[in-house]
């Protein structure tokens, strides 16, 4: 991460991270602790994850609203707050009730932060230096969830329920961690972004405005297509089609989920460097081609009887192009949103669109378990294949409606009298 983010964004990127370690402990396994590790049941398991995404589709739409009338340092504040205790919650809870409003807590607090956050980075950039910082909180998430991962596979105690409870508790303890670190950040007071700088006198009906603006609206549905089709099957319909199709054994579905964080991690700056200066339409329109060839290689995974290796590699393989498609639209979709929004409504933009993923999280992995679990392989794979291609069919569409400035932030400025130039190029001052 380069000196121009400024202190401040270095240590929001810092919180972040380590509040990223402190869930890779805990995500893997929150299935089996509520359901054997306590004995509460499946269908107990099933409505704590559930409850997870139901409060934060409640909380979301008013999240905007307090970001951007309040700033998004406080709103982060909260979220981390009751985030922690929302994880130690489910730690320390031994009956329905309890887990479940814990499951709440920690739900409404994930969601919170993610908006609060992207706002703060947002303030925390400028036009040209957007599309790294939201990379680099791409790599350190990715990377704080998979070091978190294997760290917490070697504490974990299937038979002890203690060493689970150390788990939530480190996660907490993250959560703080993370609502510390924006704690101390001082935002600029002139953030660069045209009145970016949040005043009571916010227009009224932010969601109206919003919803006239058709390019927000057209990268919303893609941004539906998108999550629908990759972060909504990793973990229900892609991984029942892996091990009851492709019948590779939960140690390769492992592996390939490592190498889905493991290309990210490798690729994400290399990535970086070829679509930084390219116009963002054309690097989410590649994103569904190559997406479109990870759904190819799955399906062909499910047709290859008799040679294992080869249907495992190319189920590894389908993760592993998800990881490449994924480090190509983090310094892409993300800094469209802050580029598209009114400077009043920076907050708004980023909860609506984090409103778009949840559903998509909430809705991609009900269908993909639905089509896999009734034997509908084939409509299954030709359904993303269609939604693949249709990424790249969205966003060239998205590419024409945007303005030079918004889709290629690089090349407008390169057009810039040599006057203007240093004003826009200058990297924001925040300050520890």
């Amino acid at each position: 991460m380069t000196t121009a983010m400024g202190a401040a964004l270095r240590r929001i990127q810092l919180g972040n991270a380590l509040s990223a370690f402190g869930s890779g402990f805990t995500v893997p396994y929150l299935y089996v602790y509520v359901a054997k590790v306590r004995d509460l049941g499946a269908s107990t398991a099933g409505a704590v994850l559930a409850m997870l995404a139901v409060a934060a589709l409640v909380v979301l739409p008013l999240t905007g609203r307090a970001i951007d009338r309040r700033g998004p340092l406080p709103v982060a504040v909260v979220g981390s707050v009751s985030a922690a205790i929302g994880s130690l919650g489910i730690g320390l809870s031994s009956t329905e009730p309890l887990v479940i409003a814990a499951a709440i807590a920690l739900g409404a607090g994930i969601a919170v932060i993610q908006p609060a956050l992207a706002t703060m980075i947002v303030w925390c950039s400028t036009t040209l230096t957007r599309s790294r910082a939201f990379a680099t909180q791409f790599f350190l998430n990715n990377l704080g969830l998979g070091v978190g991962g294997l760290v917490g596979g070697l504490l974990v105690d299937e038979s002890h329920a203690s060493s689970f409870v150390r788990l939530f508790g480190i996660e907490a303890a993250m959560f703080l961690v993370l609502g510390a670190a924006v704690a101390t950040v001082r935002l600029p007071r002139a953030p660069k972004v045209e009145d970016a700088v949040p005043t009571e006198e916010r227009a009224k009906g932010a969601w109206r405005a919003m919803f006239a603006d058709r390019r927000m609206v057209w990268l919303c549905v893609l941004g539906f297509v998108l999550f629908f089709a990759c972060y909504g099957q990793f973990e229900s319909g892609l991984a029942a089609y892996a091990t009851e199709v492709t019948r590779i054994p939960p140690a390769s579905l492992g592996i390939a989920l490592a190498a889905n964080t493991a290309a990210i991690v490798a690729a994400q700056f290399v990535v970086l460097k070829l679509v930084e200066r390219r116009r963002r339409s054309r690097v989410m329109a590649l994103v569904g081609m190559v997406w479109t060839v990870a759904w190819i290689a799955a399906g062909l995974s499910g047709l290859v009887h008799g040679a294992q290796v080869v249907a495992t590699t190319l189920l590894i393989s389908t993760y592993a192009l998800f990881g490449i498609g994924e480090s190509m639209l983090s310094p892409t979709v993300a800094p469209l949103v802050a580029d598209l929004a009114p400077a009043s409504l920076i907050g708004q933009y980023n909860s609506a669109f984090a409103l778009v993923k949840q559903l998509a999280l909430a809705v991609g992995p009900a269908v993909g378990a639905l089509m896999v679990g009734h034997g509908m392989y084939v409509a299954y794979i030709g359904m993303l294949v269609v939604c693949a291609l249709g990424i790249t069919a969205l966003s060239l569409w998205l590419g024409r409606m945007l303005r030079p400035a918004q889709d290629n932030p690089h090349r407008a400025v390169a057009s810039l009298p040599a006057a203007r130039v240093p004003a826009e190029a200058e990297a924001v001052a925040c300050s520890a």
